[in-house]
């Protein structure tokens, strides 16, 4: 392989795409097997990147896109007995665990809803740490599209959460 090869450079992309995906899932294990999949999905449709393209943001939006058709698949799946059975635990240290989970589960509830550019800007700084330069260029765009995507996502969420009341 050189160094122009795709499938080096897909090795390379490696560590972002698994603090990424650690981003969306909030666990390592599922991370990696997203991660997993996520590369599977690229091997398998290899003939749709486009050479001379962001191979980096494809991966994200593969990523991206996995996680969102498993998410929707889990919620259909999910039943409240999970959360009543959550409550059910006694005491204080119970209720606080619950109330986390609970906080944690919407907040990644309202970052799935936001619009897809949004929602993958926010991750990228996030999550991955990439300064807003390197987020316009792995997605191919200006960087004050950037900030402004960026901006509107957290307004949102900050909105959505009842900041700034």
């Amino acid at each position: 392989m050189s160094i122009d090869d795709p499938r080096a450079e897909l090795v390379s992309l490696l560590p972002r795409l698994r603090r990424f995906a650690y981003g969306l899932t909030g666990n390592a294990q599922t991370a990696d097997d997203l991660v997993q999949a996520g590369c599977l999905k690229a091997i398998e449709r290899w003939h749709q990147w486009q050479p001379g393209t962001s191979l980096a943001s494809w991966m994200f939006r593969i990523l991206q896109t996995t996680w969102v058709d498993d998410f929707r698949t889990r919620q259909r799946q999910q039943t409240e007995a999970d959360s009543e059975a959550l409550e059910a635990l006694a005491g204080e240290d119970g209720r606080i665990v619950v109330e986390a989970r609970s906080d944690a589960r919407v907040v990644r509830k309202l970052i799935a809803q936001l619009p897809e550019e949004q929602r993958v800007v926010l991750m990228m700084i996030t999550i991955d740490g990439l300064s807003y330069k390197e987020v316009a260029q792995a997605l191919d765009v200006p960087i004050g599209t950037v900030m402004s995507r960026l901006a509107r996502a957290r307004g949102k969420l900050a909105d959505a959460i009842g900041v700034g009341d």
